[in-house]
């Protein structure tokens, strides 16, 4: 697939059949996620946990659910497989490298054809919750920052037609 066509038709899936995706799709998004352009090339700052295992994606929805206010909610879309960005940086750094890796997993997973769709809120409520925190296994000193659903949908990826609100404003300073 062409780069303009993958963010053309890149959007947020968020009904996923409970199947993840195959070793070869998840293998082509994670090397994206190694292609993101990273501050200082600080590839160390980040590390990736590839969540799979159903009671640990229950109880992440169900803390971001409590949080949200909404016990009936399911912030994570019941998708099969949840990628987790941790970074041990701070600030506005941790926060541009884990949305730059996160995209290029994002447009990956259109190329590939498996759903995917940001995750900020239930990763904040992860990221509050010392034993979901564990339950990740990081390195010293990483903590989450955003994550990426992952897995196959019955949504199909199409090309859309952008109107002038889908447009950012510029100007030119000279």
């Amino acid at each position: 697939m062409e780069l303009l066509d993958a963010l053309n038709q890149r959007t947020s899936v968020r009904s996923y059949t409970g199947e993840p995706a195959n070793p070869r799709q998840m293998e082509a998004i994670l090397a994206a996620a190694s292609e993101a352009p990273v501050g200082m090339g600080r590839y160390d700052s980040l590390h990736l946990t590839i969540v799979s295992d159903r009671k640990l994606l229950a109880a992440i929805d169900a803390a971001a659910a409590r949080l949200f206010g909404d016990p009936s909610a399911h912030p994570l879309y019941n998708a099969p497989t949840l990628v987790v960005v941790s970074s041990n940086a701070e600030g506005n750094v941790a926060s541009a490298n884990v949305a730059a890796v996160i995209q290029n997993m994002s447009l990956a997973a259109v190329d590939q054809g498996v759903g995917s769709c940001y995750i900020y809120g239930a990763t904040r409520a992860l990221a509050q919750d010392p034993k979901l925190v564990a339950a990740l296994d990081l390195p010293d000193g990483f903590a989450p920052v955003g994550s990426i659903a992952l897995g196959l949908t019955d949504q199909r990826y199409a090309p859309r037609e952008l109107d002038a609100k889908h447009h950012i404003a510029s100007n030119v300073v000279a």
